[in-house]
This record gives C-alpha cells, structure tokens and sequence, in this order.
C-alpha cells in the first residue's frame, strides 16, 4: 500500500502533452536555467523505452489504476497492465490514441515494451501512429524488438513501422547507469547556422525554448583517436567549473551522433570582434573587464586538484554575455601533459598552437615546459590591446609580431597618453608580460592591484571626462 500511495502521488504531479511537469523527489538546491544537473520524478509504468539511458524496474501487478490522472496517464497506465477494456473505454469517450507522457511515449510504445498484444492490436486499429517516437527517438518496434516481444513486432512490421538505426559514437556507454548526468536529448536541441559570433565548428541552437551554442564535432572526427580524446578533455574541465566569468557549461551529447558540447549563448560575441569595431575603450570600461578576465582566470587557476591552465587566453576566447559582463571561454582546447607538480607542456598530439596568436607565451611558443604563469602573460597583452586600442605591433601581421615577442624578447609600446595608465597601470602590464614566469603576478595579485587602481581613479575623478551617467 506504501509503494501504492508513493506511486499515485508522483502520477498526480504529470500532466499530459503540452503542460508542464513539477520537480519532484531528490532535493537540490536552486540552480540555474542552464544548468543541466536537474532531476525531475517520472512515472514508471514499467518497462522504460528502449533508448531510454537509465531504465527503472517494472511496476508491481497488484496495483491499481491510482486516482486523479488525466485521460492521458490513465491509458498509458491501462495499456502497460494490458487492460484492453478500459483503453477501448478511454477510446470511446475521445481519449486521443497518440497522446504522448512527458518522454514523448504513446499507449502503443508503452504496450509494445510490456508485451501487451491485445492492446496493440486495439491501438493499431484506432490509427495510432505506427512510427511515433519518444524523447530518444524510439519507436514502438523498436522496443517490442529490444525486449523479446517478437509477436508484437513481427505486428508492426508486417504493417510498415520503422526501426531506428542506432548509430554508436565513442563514447558510447554499455551499461544505461553509465550515461553521464550531463547527457543532453539531441531532439531537444534545434541547431541552426551561426550568424557569425562564433565561427567553425560552432553554432547556435535553442534548447528547451533557451538560445545555446553548440560544438559539434566534425563526422571525420570520429575515427581519429586524437580528436575524440581532445573532446573528451574538453568536456572534462567544463563539467567542473562554474563561475560567473566563466562561460557557463550547459551540457552535451555523448551517446548519438553527431556529438556535441553546449553552453551558454553570448549575442554581443567575443572581445575580439568588439575591440576591433570600437577600438581604445575608456579607462573604466579596460579595467572593468580587466578584472572580469581576472576573476574568471582566478577561478580557474584555483581549480583542485589541479589548475587549469588556459594556455589560449585571447580576445576571441573571452565572450561579452547580454548585462556586459566578460566571461572565459576556450579553455581546455589544448591538451597538456603534466611534466612535474607545477610544470606543464603542450601534448604530442591532439594539441596545435595557433601560430598568429600574438597573446601566446614565449614559453608556449618555443614548446618549453610552463606553468599558469602563461596566462598571466596572454592578459597583460590583452590588457595593453583594450587601453592602447590596437594588437601589439600593430600594423605587422600577427606572424611576424608574435616572433617579435617571443623569440626577439621585444614588447609592443606604450602610446597613449600618461592619462590612460593611472599609477601602478603600466607597471602591472609590464610585469604580466614579464619573459620570466617568476616575475609574473598570479591573478589574486591582479584583482588586488586592480581594484587599488579602480578606487585611486575613483577618488582622484580620473575618469570624470570618460564617465556618463546613465540618465544623461
């Protein structure tokens, strides 16, 4: 009776298609819109769909049809006991024969998993929809086949329905248990081209009615061994982190093809592109986003048990989100193998540097061992640029300025007026782009240095000209 009245209680909390569903049993605490680690309480009505990743035990046959469903449930839950009378009941009264749960099932997949033949042949014959498939893109032969109920496909079959091909990718689990618990349902992404934000591999989608981006990973990927392990790197180090200046993981797609990474949506782009359209930006707007980098670095840096290291801190890799905050992205694209406790270096394979990446490292550009101090490096640069207005050495192309910087030991000059590096400014670019690693501040220095020169400015009115109130 106990297992009865937990049962009648999750039921009466579903609703039919088109409705929405409350979330119910394991406690969390508030998260975010995006955020994928969220459990919702199904009802089971027994076997689960056959593509379904983690399937749940049958129900007990001493149940009773609880009370308080809708039409909908009630014939899902009759075609799973093969209670044929009151499906045809339920029929008659103008129940819809396709009517779906909240995982997109029909009566037919649900009586095509239980073995209920009566019930599929009463299906069939009120024109329910022979190949309707499930939030996994089951179809009800599909699962008749997957569980050994040979009669009830041989049915289906003989009548046209499709079974779905199940194309397996590398990542591909044998155990349901196993799915990952950031596993996305790819019907539920709807892609389409980017319109240019994010280039290459990189498109928007919606998921769930929300705006995302999403990496998906090239179909000739999937036989190098290269590229899935970068991938799987990749995923790895964005499941973990989660912090507001870092771009926000939402989930992935490990177990269809084609694979994919998705994350938030930035409209505004990268700062790449935005410095290039506005060029020098006043004094207040170069720190502010100095420390948003600053921050999200930090964060990153402090990761346990080990640091990630960026090793590709660029504008093109830092994205401007909606309310004008900057956030990280591009981190763990490049494969690193660690050499000592602190001493890292760029993986034979699977890790290309991008040889006009002017923000590089010395260290990274010769192939040497380095450590988190590099991307100390990438900012005092990305810094210079967002004051100055212009990439370092600017007009020479990025090939011959990044030689400049890291073979030569040459840095790009300081040219704007002394107005735009208010006291310990310079200094603190000169030392991030320091060619010793030792010299280099870590970012917990950075965000104390900069929040002294923010309060200086602000005490001494130093950007009173640049400075607009919202109002005005």
């Amino acid at each position: 009776m106990e297992k009865a009245a937990q049962l009648k209680r999750g039921i009466s909390r579903q609703f039919s298609t088109g409705s929405l569903r409350r979330t119910l049993s394991r406690q969390f605490s508030r998260q975010s819109s995006l955020d994928p680690r969220r459990t919702n309480l199904r009802f089971s009505f027994g076997r689960q769909s056959s593509l379904d990743p983690i399937r749940r035990s049958p129900v007990n046959d001493e149940l009773s049809v609880p009370e308080n469903l809708d039409s909908t449930m009630q014939m899902l839950f009759m075609a799973c006991r093969g209670d044929v009378k009151g499906v045809e009941d339920l029929l008659n009264e103008g129940t819809d024969v396709n009517s779906i749960d909240l995982d997109g099932r029909t009566a037919l997949h649900i009586a095509a998993c239980e073995g209920q033949i009566e019930v599929v042949k009463l299906l069939l014959s009120r024109k329910a929809n022979i190949d309707a498939r499930d939030r996994w893109g089951s179809t009800a032969a599909a699962d008749a086949k997957y569980y050994g109920n040979v009669e009830i496909y041989n049915i289906l079959k003989a009548r046209g329905a499709k079974t779905p091909k199940i194309r397996k990718t590398p990542m591909a689990v044998a155990n349901p248990r196993e799915v990952p618990e950031y596993e996305l349902n790819p019907l539920e992404l709807q892609v389409r081209k980017s319109d240019g934000i994010t280039k290459g591999s990189y498109q928007v989608a919606k998921w769930n009615g929300t705006k995302v981006s999403v990496k998906i990973l090239d179909k000739d990927s999937y036989s190098d061994p290269d590229s899935i392990n970068a991938f799987k790197h990749e995923l790895t180090l964005l499941e973990k982190v989660r912090h507001p200046n870092v771009v926000q993981f939402v989930g992935a797609v490990t177990q269809n093809i084609p694979m994919m990474i998705v994350s938030e949506y930035h409209p505004k782009g990268d700062l790449g592109s935005y410095l290039q359209k506005k060029g020098r930006l006043s004094l207040s707007k170069a720190l502010r986003y100095a420390l948003d980098i600053a921050r999200g670095m930090n964060y990153l840096h402090e990761c346990k048990p080990d640091p990630v290291i960026h090793c590709d801190l660029k504008p093109k890799n830092i994205l401007l989100d909606s309310g004008g905050q900057l956030k990280v992205a591009g981190f763990g694209l490049l494969r690193l193998s660690k050499m000592s406790p602190d001493k890292v270096k760029l993986a034979q394979s699977g890790s290309r540097i991008d040889a006009s990446n002017v923000y590089m490292a010395p260290e990274v550009y010769r192939d040497e061992l380095f450590d988190r101090s590099v991307d100390s490096f990438s900012f005092g640069l990305i810094l210079y640029e967002m004051i100055e207005g212009v990439q370092p050495f600017h007009p020479k192309p990025p090939e011959e300025a990044i030689k400049m910087i890291c073979l030569e030991g040459k840095r790009p000059p300081f040219k704007s007026k002394s107005r735009s590096y208010p006291p310990d400014l310079k200094e603190l670019i000169e030392e991030c782009w320091n060619p010793e690693p030792v010299v280099r501040p870590i970012f917990s220095e950075v965000i104390v240095r900069l929040d002294k020169i923010v309060v200086h400015c602000s005490k001494q009115a130093w950007w009173k000209d640049t400075f607009k109130l919202p109002w005005k």
